[in-house]
Protein backbone atom coordinates (compact mmCIF):
# COMPACT_ATOMS: atom_id res chain seq x y z
CA UNK A 1 0.00 0.00 0.00
CA UNK A 2 1.16 3.53 0.04
CA UNK A 3 4.27 4.20 1.54
CA UNK A 4 5.45 0.74 2.54
CA UNK A 5 7.15 -2.07 0.04
CA UNK A 6 5.77 -3.78 -2.83
CA UNK A 7 5.66 -7.07 -1.12
CA UNK A 8 3.86 -5.37 2.38
CA UNK A 9 0.99 -4.17 -0.17
CA UNK A 10 0.52 -7.97 -2.10
CA UNK A 11 0.27 -9.37 1.46
CA UNK A 12 -1.95 -7.12 2.35
CA UNK A 13 -4.18 -7.52 -0.34
CA UNK A 14 -4.09 -11.31 -0.55
CA UNK A 15 -5.20 -11.32 3.35
CA UNK A 16 -7.94 -9.10 3.06
CA UNK A 17 -8.94 -12.11 -0.38
CA UNK A 18 -8.50 -15.01 2.08
CA UNK A 19 -10.74 -13.42 4.58
CA UNK A 20 -12.98 -12.74 1.80
CA UNK A 21 -12.95 -16.64 0.80
CA UNK A 22 -12.52 -17.72 3.76
CA UNK A 23 -15.92 -15.96 4.71
CA UNK A 24 -17.79 -16.86 1.61
CA UNK A 25 -16.54 -20.46 2.14
CA UNK A 26 -16.03 -21.53 5.93
CA UNK A 27 -19.20 -19.19 7.04
CA UNK A 28 -21.31 -21.21 4.84
CA UNK A 29 -20.18 -24.36 5.98
CA UNK A 30 -20.59 -23.79 9.56
CA UNK A 31 -24.11 -22.09 9.17
CA UNK A 32 -24.64 -25.69 6.84
CA UNK A 33 -23.73 -27.71 9.93
CA UNK A 34 -27.19 -26.25 11.38
CA UNK A 35 -29.16 -26.73 8.10
CA UNK A 36 -31.47 -29.03 6.47
CA UNK A 37 -31.61 -32.62 7.46
CA UNK A 38 -30.21 -33.25 3.73
CA UNK A 39 -27.27 -32.13 4.37
CA UNK A 40 -26.76 -29.42 2.10
CA UNK A 41 -24.70 -26.49 2.33
CA UNK A 42 -26.21 -23.81 4.30
CA UNK A 43 -26.07 -19.92 3.36
CA UNK A 44 -25.81 -17.65 6.25
CA UNK A 45 -27.15 -15.00 4.20
CA UNK A 46 -30.30 -17.04 4.19
CA UNK A 47 -30.84 -16.23 7.60
CA UNK A 48 -29.31 -13.04 8.07
CA UNK A 49 -30.77 -11.19 5.18
CA UNK A 50 -32.85 -7.99 5.83
CA UNK A 51 -34.86 -7.96 2.64
CA UNK A 52 -36.44 -10.63 1.01
CA UNK A 53 -33.39 -12.19 -1.45
CA UNK A 54 -31.15 -15.06 -1.65
CA UNK A 55 -28.76 -13.01 -2.26
CA UNK A 56 -26.17 -10.88 -0.57
CA UNK A 57 -23.56 -8.04 -0.31
CA UNK A 58 -20.69 -8.17 2.42
CA UNK A 59 -17.78 -5.71 2.44
CA UNK A 60 -14.76 -8.05 3.25
CA UNK A 61 -12.24 -5.09 3.33
CA UNK A 62 -15.04 -3.46 6.02
CA UNK A 63 -14.80 -6.91 7.79
CA UNK A 64 -10.48 -7.13 7.60
CA UNK A 65 -10.19 -3.37 8.70
CA UNK A 66 -12.43 -3.55 11.92
CA UNK A 67 -11.22 -7.03 12.90
CA UNK A 68 -7.43 -6.04 12.35
CA UNK A 69 -8.07 -2.43 14.49
CA UNK A 70 -9.21 -4.95 17.08
CA UNK A 71 -6.60 -7.11 16.68
CA UNK A 72 -3.85 -4.03 17.21
CA UNK A 73 -4.83 -4.89 20.85
CA UNK A 74 -4.69 -8.73 21.11
CA UNK A 75 -1.69 -10.08 22.78
CA UNK A 76 -0.79 -13.79 23.26
CA UNK A 77 -2.97 -16.31 22.29
CA UNK A 78 -5.36 -14.22 21.16
CA UNK A 79 -3.39 -12.08 18.98
CA UNK A 80 -2.20 -15.34 17.33
CA UNK A 81 -5.52 -16.61 16.19
CA UNK A 82 -6.60 -13.67 14.68
CA UNK A 83 -3.03 -13.37 12.75
CA UNK A 84 -3.84 -16.82 11.51
CA UNK A 85 -7.35 -15.09 10.24
CA UNK A 86 -6.68 -11.54 9.10
CA UNK A 87 -2.39 -11.68 8.31
CA UNK A 88 -1.75 -8.97 10.95
CA UNK A 89 -2.26 -8.86 14.73
CA UNK A 90 -1.24 -7.62 18.18
CA UNK A 91 1.80 -4.18 17.93
CA UNK A 92 1.74 -4.56 13.69
CA UNK A 93 -1.60 -4.74 13.26
CA UNK A 94 -2.08 -1.06 13.92
CA UNK A 95 0.06 0.62 11.07
CA UNK A 96 -1.22 -2.05 8.55
CA UNK A 97 -4.80 -0.36 9.14
CA UNK A 98 -3.75 2.57 8.83
CA UNK A 99 -1.97 2.31 5.72
CA UNK A 100 -5.37 0.14 4.11
CA UNK A 101 -7.15 2.37 5.19
CA UNK A 102 -5.67 5.18 3.45
CA UNK A 103 -4.93 3.47 0.49
CA UNK A 104 -8.07 2.62 -0.03
CA UNK A 105 -9.27 5.94 0.53
CA UNK A 106 -7.37 6.90 -2.42
CA UNK A 107 -10.22 5.12 -4.56
CA UNK A 108 -12.27 8.07 -6.03
CA UNK A 109 -15.93 8.52 -4.52
CA UNK A 110 -14.84 5.76 -1.81
CA UNK A 111 -15.04 7.20 2.09
CA UNK A 112 -13.44 5.04 4.52
CA UNK A 113 -13.42 5.81 8.31
CA UNK A 114 -13.31 4.38 11.72
CA UNK A 115 -14.53 5.25 14.95
CA UNK A 116 -14.07 3.80 18.95
CA UNK A 117 -17.29 4.42 21.60
CA UNK A 118 -16.21 3.41 25.17
CA UNK A 119 -17.47 3.33 28.68
CA UNK A 120 -13.63 1.90 29.89
CA UNK A 121 -10.83 3.70 29.66
CA UNK A 122 -8.46 3.05 26.01
CA UNK A 123 -4.72 3.05 26.70
CA UNK A 124 -3.08 6.11 24.93
CA UNK A 125 -0.81 3.92 23.25
CA UNK A 126 -3.75 2.08 21.47
CA UNK A 127 -5.27 5.98 20.42
CA UNK A 128 -1.72 6.51 19.12
CA UNK A 129 -1.34 3.88 17.04
CA UNK A 130 -4.12 4.52 14.67
CA UNK A 131 -3.74 8.09 14.12
CA UNK A 132 -6.75 8.46 12.29
CA UNK A 133 -9.47 6.44 14.63
CA UNK A 134 -11.37 8.71 16.55
CA UNK A 135 -12.18 7.83 20.32
CA UNK A 136 -15.31 8.71 22.03
CA UNK A 137 -17.27 8.55 25.36
CA UNK A 138 -20.17 5.90 24.30
CA UNK A 139 -23.44 8.16 22.92
CA UNK A 140 -25.36 5.25 21.01
CA UNK A 141 -27.63 8.37 19.53
CA UNK A 142 -24.31 9.89 18.11
CA UNK A 143 -23.19 6.21 16.82
CA UNK A 144 -26.39 6.28 14.88
CA UNK A 145 -26.41 9.94 13.77
CA UNK A 146 -22.91 9.26 12.73
CA UNK A 147 -23.46 6.51 10.55
CA UNK A 148 -26.30 7.91 8.74
CA UNK A 149 -23.98 10.83 8.03
CA UNK A 150 -21.16 8.73 6.46
CA UNK A 151 -23.12 6.47 4.40
CA UNK A 152 -25.35 9.27 3.11
CA UNK A 153 -28.60 7.99 4.52
CA UNK A 154 -28.13 4.45 2.66
CA UNK A 155 -27.35 2.72 6.05
CA UNK A 156 -30.15 4.49 9.15
CA UNK A 157 -28.06 3.33 11.95
CA UNK A 158 -25.36 0.86 13.98
CA UNK A 159 -26.74 -2.49 12.73
CA UNK A 160 -26.56 -3.22 16.75
CA UNK A 161 -28.50 -2.18 19.63
CA UNK A 162 -25.93 -0.36 22.59
CA UNK A 163 -26.88 -1.65 25.73
CA UNK A 164 -25.13 -0.60 29.20
CA UNK A 165 -23.52 -3.75 29.02
CA UNK A 166 -21.68 -2.81 26.17
CA UNK A 167 -18.39 -1.24 27.09
CA UNK A 168 -16.92 -0.45 24.12
CA UNK A 169 -17.67 -0.47 20.18
CA UNK A 170 -15.24 -0.06 17.57
CA UNK A 171 -17.37 0.85 13.96
CA UNK A 172 -15.75 1.23 10.73
CA UNK A 173 -17.99 2.81 7.45
CA UNK A 174 -16.87 2.51 4.20
CA UNK A 175 -19.39 4.25 1.85
CA UNK A 176 -19.59 4.56 -1.77
CA UNK A 177 -21.08 6.70 -4.56
CA UNK A 178 -19.47 6.87 -7.64
CA UNK A 179 -20.41 7.42 -11.54
CA UNK A 180 -19.41 4.88 -14.28
CA UNK A 181 -17.10 5.78 -16.58
CA UNK A 182 -19.46 5.48 -19.29
CA UNK A 183 -23.35 5.31 -17.88
CA UNK A 184 -25.81 2.95 -18.95
CA UNK A 185 -28.35 4.73 -21.73
CA UNK A 186 -31.55 4.66 -19.50
CA UNK A 187 -33.90 4.57 -23.04
CA UNK A 188 -32.23 0.94 -23.65
CA UNK A 189 -33.49 -0.54 -20.00
CA UNK A 190 -36.20 -2.54 -20.90
CA UNK A 191 -37.85 -5.69 -19.24
CA UNK A 192 -35.95 -8.98 -19.81
CA UNK A 193 -36.22 -12.40 -18.10
CA UNK A 194 -34.11 -13.10 -15.22
CA UNK A 195 -34.00 -16.78 -13.47
CA UNK A 196 -33.69 -17.08 -10.20
CA UNK A 197 -31.95 -19.63 -7.94
CA UNK A 198 -34.60 -21.86 -7.60
CA UNK A 199 -35.36 -21.93 -11.61
CA UNK A 200 -38.06 -19.39 -11.71
CA UNK A 201 -38.15 -16.69 -14.24
CA UNK A 202 -39.02 -13.06 -13.44
CA UNK A 203 -39.43 -9.82 -15.69
CA UNK A 204 -36.95 -7.49 -14.64
CA UNK A 205 -35.61 -4.04 -15.44
CA UNK A 206 -32.65 -4.92 -17.17
CA UNK A 207 -29.24 -2.34 -18.59
CA UNK A 208 -27.61 -2.79 -21.51
CA UNK A 209 -24.49 -1.78 -23.23
CA UNK A 210 -21.74 -2.34 -25.33
CA UNK A 211 -18.16 -2.64 -23.50
CA UNK A 212 -14.42 -2.85 -24.98
CA UNK A 213 -13.30 -6.27 -25.41
CA UNK A 214 -10.59 -5.66 -23.49
CA UNK A 215 -13.08 -5.69 -20.76
CA UNK A 216 -14.49 -9.16 -20.68
CA UNK A 217 -12.94 -12.11 -20.56
CA UNK A 218 -13.46 -15.56 -19.35
CA UNK A 219 -11.63 -17.46 -16.44
CA UNK A 220 -12.15 -20.53 -13.56
CA UNK A 221 -15.50 -21.73 -16.05
CA UNK A 222 -16.63 -17.72 -15.82
CA UNK A 223 -17.44 -14.76 -17.73
CA UNK A 224 -15.90 -11.39 -16.13
CA UNK A 225 -17.19 -8.31 -17.06
CA UNK A 226 -15.66 -5.27 -15.63
CA UNK A 227 -17.37 -1.87 -15.84
CA UNK A 228 -15.03 1.33 -14.47
CA UNK A 229 -16.17 4.24 -12.36
CA UNK A 230 -14.88 7.93 -13.22
CA UNK A 231 -12.10 9.48 -12.19
CA UNK A 232 -12.17 12.16 -9.33
CA UNK A 233 -11.20 15.36 -10.09
CA UNK A 234 -8.48 15.32 -8.58
CA UNK A 235 -7.04 12.30 -10.35
CA UNK A 236 -8.10 9.71 -7.86
CA UNK A 237 -8.61 6.28 -9.94
CA UNK A 238 -12.60 5.19 -9.76
CA UNK A 239 -13.01 1.95 -8.46
CA UNK A 240 -13.45 -1.06 -10.99
CA UNK A 241 -16.39 -3.51 -10.27
CA UNK A 242 -16.71 -6.60 -11.76
CA UNK A 243 -19.66 -8.90 -12.86
CA UNK A 244 -18.93 -12.41 -12.69
CA UNK A 245 -21.09 -14.69 -14.37
CA UNK A 246 -20.34 -18.33 -13.39
CA UNK A 247 -21.39 -21.53 -14.78
CA UNK A 248 -25.28 -22.95 -14.16
CA UNK A 249 -25.23 -24.09 -10.46
CA UNK A 250 -22.07 -22.83 -9.57
CA UNK A 251 -22.63 -21.06 -6.05
CA UNK A 252 -20.79 -18.08 -4.43
CA UNK A 253 -17.89 -19.91 -2.85
CA UNK A 254 -17.27 -20.56 -7.03
CA UNK A 255 -17.70 -17.26 -8.61
CA UNK A 256 -16.82 -14.37 -6.42
CA UNK A 257 -13.39 -15.26 -6.18
CA UNK A 258 -12.95 -15.03 -9.97
CA UNK A 259 -13.96 -10.87 -9.40
CA UNK A 260 -10.51 -10.65 -7.28
CA UNK A 261 -8.22 -12.81 -9.25
CA UNK A 262 -5.70 -11.09 -11.85
CA UNK A 263 -6.95 -10.05 -14.92
CA UNK A 264 -3.90 -12.07 -16.79
CA UNK A 265 -5.55 -15.24 -15.67
CA UNK A 266 -8.54 -14.32 -17.70
CA UNK A 267 -8.68 -15.16 -21.52
CA UNK A 268 -10.38 -13.01 -23.85
CA UNK A 269 -13.56 -13.53 -25.62
CA UNK A 270 -13.17 -14.77 -29.42
CA UNK A 271 -15.11 -11.54 -30.80
CA UNK A 272 -14.70 -8.05 -32.21
CA UNK A 273 -17.76 -6.71 -29.97
CA UNK A 274 -18.66 -7.61 -26.56
CA UNK A 275 -22.24 -6.44 -25.08
CA UNK A 276 -23.60 -7.05 -21.66
CA UNK A 277 -26.97 -6.94 -20.42
CA UNK A 278 -27.09 -6.11 -16.26
CA UNK A 279 -30.44 -5.93 -14.67
CA UNK A 280 -30.98 -3.00 -12.03
CA UNK A 281 -30.45 -4.43 -8.12
CA UNK A 282 -30.48 -3.21 -5.04
CA UNK A 283 -29.13 -5.38 -2.32
CA UNK A 284 -28.79 -5.21 1.60
CA UNK A 285 -27.77 -7.47 4.15
CA UNK A 286 -27.12 -7.78 7.82
CA UNK A 287 -25.02 -10.63 9.18
CA UNK A 288 -23.99 -11.43 12.39
CA UNK A 289 -20.20 -12.60 11.75
CA UNK A 290 -20.27 -13.76 15.76
CA UNK A 291 -21.94 -16.80 14.84
CA UNK A 292 -19.31 -17.79 12.11
CA UNK A 293 -16.30 -16.70 14.12
CA UNK A 294 -15.40 -20.01 15.31
CA UNK A 295 -15.56 -21.35 12.02
CA UNK A 296 -12.37 -18.92 10.81
CA UNK A 297 -10.70 -20.25 13.42
CA UNK A 298 -11.77 -17.23 16.14
CA UNK A 299 -12.50 -18.73 19.70
CA UNK A 300 -10.00 -17.09 21.88
CA UNK A 301 -11.45 -13.34 21.38
CA UNK A 302 -14.75 -14.35 22.34
CA UNK A 303 -14.14 -16.39 25.51
CA UNK A 304 -13.39 -15.06 29.07
CA UNK A 305 -9.59 -15.51 28.53
CA UNK A 306 -9.44 -13.21 25.51
CA UNK A 307 -6.48 -10.90 26.00
CA UNK A 308 -7.16 -7.27 24.49
CA UNK A 309 -4.49 -5.99 26.79
CA UNK A 310 -2.95 -3.68 24.68
CA UNK A 311 -6.72 -1.89 23.84
CA UNK A 312 -7.92 -1.28 27.78
CA UNK A 313 -6.70 -1.73 31.18
CA UNK A 314 -10.17 -3.23 31.63
CA UNK A 315 -10.85 -7.31 30.93
CA UNK A 316 -12.52 -7.45 27.14
CA UNK A 317 -14.11 -9.80 25.02
CA UNK A 318 -15.82 -9.74 21.38
CA UNK A 319 -19.21 -10.43 22.68
CA UNK A 320 -21.02 -9.08 18.73
CA UNK A 321 -19.55 -8.36 15.23
CA UNK A 322 -22.26 -7.12 13.16
CA UNK A 323 -21.66 -5.96 9.62
CA UNK A 324 -24.87 -4.42 6.86
CA UNK A 325 -24.15 -3.52 3.68
CA UNK A 326 -25.78 -2.30 0.54
CA UNK A 327 -25.33 -2.01 -2.94
CA UNK A 328 -27.32 -0.46 -5.74
CA UNK A 329 -26.69 -1.03 -9.38
CA UNK A 330 -28.64 1.41 -12.01
CA UNK A 331 -27.90 3.13 -15.16
CA UNK A 332 -25.74 6.08 -13.67
CA UNK A 333 -23.55 4.46 -11.73
CA UNK A 334 -23.12 2.51 -7.96
CA UNK A 335 -23.83 2.95 -4.58
CA UNK A 336 -22.53 0.97 -1.51
CA UNK A 337 -22.07 0.87 1.85
CA UNK A 338 -20.84 -1.25 4.68
CA UNK A 339 -20.95 -0.51 8.49
CA UNK A 340 -18.99 -3.17 10.21
CA UNK A 341 -19.02 -3.08 14.50
CA UNK A 342 -17.24 -4.88 16.51
CA UNK A 343 -18.66 -4.73 20.05
CA UNK A 344 -16.72 -5.96 23.59
CA UNK A 345 -19.32 -6.82 27.01
CA UNK A 346 -9.93 1.91 -37.93
CA UNK A 347 -10.03 2.73 -42.00
CA UNK A 348 -10.24 -0.25 -43.38
CA UNK A 349 -13.12 -1.78 -45.04
CA UNK A 350 -15.75 -3.57 -42.99
CA UNK A 351 -16.75 -7.18 -42.27
CA UNK A 352 -18.51 -9.64 -40.66
CA UNK A 353 -17.87 -8.73 -36.96
CA UNK A 354 -18.51 -11.33 -33.81
CA UNK A 355 -20.54 -10.32 -30.93
CA UNK A 356 -20.39 -11.84 -27.80
CA UNK A 357 -23.18 -10.88 -25.44
CA UNK A 358 -23.19 -11.51 -22.02
CA UNK A 359 -26.80 -11.10 -20.00
CA UNK A 360 -26.58 -11.71 -16.56
CA UNK A 361 -29.98 -13.40 -16.39
CA UNK A 362 -29.45 -15.70 -13.82
CA UNK A 363 -27.44 -15.92 -10.64
CA UNK A 364 -24.25 -13.75 -10.60
CA UNK A 365 -21.07 -12.07 -8.62
CA UNK A 366 -20.42 -8.88 -7.89
CA UNK A 367 -17.42 -7.43 -6.55
CA UNK A 368 -16.23 -3.95 -6.43
CA UNK A 369 -12.45 -3.33 -6.42
CA UNK A 370 -10.25 -0.62 -5.12
CA UNK A 371 -8.74 1.54 -7.89
CA UNK A 372 -5.31 0.46 -7.53
CA UNK A 373 -5.56 -2.83 -6.39
CA UNK A 374 -7.54 -5.60 -6.30
CA UNK A 375 -8.98 -5.77 -2.93
CA UNK A 376 -12.49 -6.47 -2.58
CA UNK A 377 -14.24 -3.64 -1.02
CA UNK A 378 -17.82 -4.88 -1.66
CA UNK A 379 -18.65 -8.81 -2.88
CA UNK A 380 -22.54 -9.64 -3.77
CA UNK A 381 -24.58 -12.56 -5.05
CA UNK A 382 -27.23 -12.31 -7.15
CA UNK A 383 -29.56 -15.35 -6.62
CA UNK A 384 -33.86 -13.96 -6.59
CA UNK A 385 -35.31 -11.53 -8.99
CA UNK A 386 -33.34 -8.28 -8.33
CA UNK A 387 -35.10 -5.47 -6.59
CA UNK A 388 -35.48 -1.84 -8.14
CA UNK A 389 -32.70 0.32 -6.44
CA UNK A 390 -35.30 3.21 -7.17
CA UNK A 391 -38.35 0.71 -5.51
Amino acid sequence: MTDVSATSQISTTRAIQHLAERWIQDGMAADGAAGSAGGSRGRWWRRARTVPTAGFVCSPAGLWLALAAVAAGARGATAAELRALLGTADREAAPAVTEVARELAATGALGVATRVWSRVPVLRAYQEALPDVRFDPMDPAATDAWVHEVTGGLIERLPLEITDETLLALVNVLALKARWEKPFEGWRTRDLPFTDAAGTVHSVPTMSKEVPVADAWTAGGAYVVELRCAQEPGGAPGARVRLVLGEPGAGPERVLPVGWAPRIAGTAPAADRVTVALPRLALRTRVAVTEQLPALGVRQATCGDADFSGLSPERLLVSEVIQEAVLKIAEEGVEAAAVTVVAAPGSAAPRPQRVHHIAFDRPFGIVVLAGSDDVPLFTAWQADAPADPDA
